[in-house]
């Protein structure tokens, strides 16, 4: 661990700081949207637009990055995500907020891409699942510490603009000013949808599900909290426990993966989290029934994306299972880019409560299609399953890429293991 710190702080620092900055916009949106007289369905459309913008990054960072090097795309990107956020108050209006919302999603899936394969760089073949780890922890730890900082000023001014600003334009300087080479740059070209879907059904589906839940908790959970009259530190601490509950979960959850049918394990997970979502349909004014329906929801959802992958890989040979990474990350985003919008028309049809009967339908229909999936084939015995590495839904195909890399290097130690046992 202190030999990853040692050659990936910078990283790892300037990561932790540009989630800060891009948790603390996206929930002060949402807080400002209803001081500005928004519609639920126009901040529903402000929302997805930055996981539209995301998926279009995904796609294009990489031939950026070979046309003019990481450097500049790094703080090419990082200068424009800064001016965005200070765009924000000066024209309040739901169109510009969507243009801006495009423009970062853009900016900060390249800036993924880009840091990712600096960490995947800097790793050796002993550390690089401890390096992913770290990396999954400072970046949730920032999403957290972002929920916090929205106490600092009034929403309804400047300086909750200016600090996500300050924060995003500082998080470059350790990273920029480190003596890290620059990385070679080489992605692998994808499997199609199609082979994807032919292989792991439920695994598509999963994913598609997925990304749309995780969409509502990012893009709509403060927009859902201004709706339900919520204060800015209710909406702050509601945000926040989805996450603290997704980093708390993760590794409990993935030691329970490699040990059993993985496909019980996701209808059970996604069982848990519609209770959740019903449990907030049902909390009326308790805030505190609010926050254990947000733990549970966050704590459950979260994961089922690393696990939805390690599934998959169960199904891949090994020299597919880093090709396969840009497909399932592209179909998430096809539901996270639906999912806001999908909330904001409930929500404006049923009010608040339509927030989390999203969640819940979504997740029913996971449970329902992940209990047929188990009549339609066997499960592959947990011996020979590939190995869980913790993944975030906000995380670029660069970062999925390099958990698919972990899990191979993983299997084929425990097969190298195996045949010496034999002998």
């Amino acid at each position: 661990m202190f030999q990853v710190l040692s050659s990936a702080w910078a990283l790892l620092l300037g990561m932790m700081l540009l989630q800060v900055g891009n948790g603390m916009q996206g929930t002060l949106l949402g807080v400002r949207g209803a001081l500005e007289g928004f519609s639920t369905y126009e901040m529903s459309v402000v929302m997805s637009a930055y996981f539209l913008g995301f998926l279009f990054g995904s796609r294009m960072a990489p031939e950026m990055i070979r046309r003019v090097g990481h450097v500049r795309v790094f703080a090419a990107l990082g200068s424009m995500i800064s001016a965005v956020l200070i765009l924000y108050p000066t024209i309040a209006e739901p169109w510009a907020w969507a243009l801006g919302r495009v423009l970062i999603g853009f900016c900060f899936s390249g800036v993924y891409v880009t840091a990712e394969s600096w960490l995947n760089n800097s790793a050796t073949n002993e550390t690089r699942g401890k390096a992913l780890s770290l990396y999954m922890i400072v970046q949730m730890v920032g999403i957290v510490s972002a929920q916090g900082m929205l106490v600092l000023a009034d929403p309804s001014g400047y300086v909750l603009f200016v600090i996500p600003s300050v924060l995003v334009s500082v998080a470059f300087a350790p990273i920029l000013l480190s003596v890290s080479p620059t990385p070679a740059f080489d992605r692998t070209k994808p499997l199609s949808l199609r082979q994807i879907m032919n292989i792991s059904p439920l695994g598509c589906v999963g994913m598609l599900l997925t990304g749309g839940v995780f969409a509502a908790q990012f893009g709509m959970a403060a927009v859902y909290g201004a709706e339900a009259g919520l204060s800015v530190g209710q909406i702050s601490a509601f945000v926040a426990s989805f996450y603290v509950a997704a980093m708390l979960a993760q590794y409990p959850l993935g030691w329970l993966s490699d040990r059993m049918d993985r496909r019980r394990l996701i209808a059970g997970v996604s069982l848990v989290t519609a209770t959740g979502a019903v449990l907030g349909m049902l909390s009326g004014d308790s805030f505190v029934l609010l926050l254990t329906a947000a733990f549970l929801v966050g704590g459950t959802s979260n994961p089922l994306y690393s696990l939805l992958i390690a599934y998959t890989n169960d199904f891949l040979q090994h020299d597919d299972m880093a090709a396969a990474a840009g497909g399932m990350v592209f179909i998430n985003g096809l539901g996270a880019i639906a999912g806001p919008l999908m909330v904001g028309w409930m929500m404006g049809v049923m009010g608040p409560e339509g927030y989390f009967l999203y969640i819940a339908v979504l997740m029913a229909a996971l449970v329902a299609y992940a209990l047929y999936r188990m009549t339609q084939r066997a499960a592959p015995a947990p011996a020979q399953t590939e190995s869980y590495m913790p993944v975030s839904p906000s995380a670029s195909p660069m970062a999925v890429e390099f958990a698919q890399e972990i899990a191979i290097e993983a299997a084929q130690d425990a097969e190298e293991i195996a045949k010496s046992d034999e002998s």
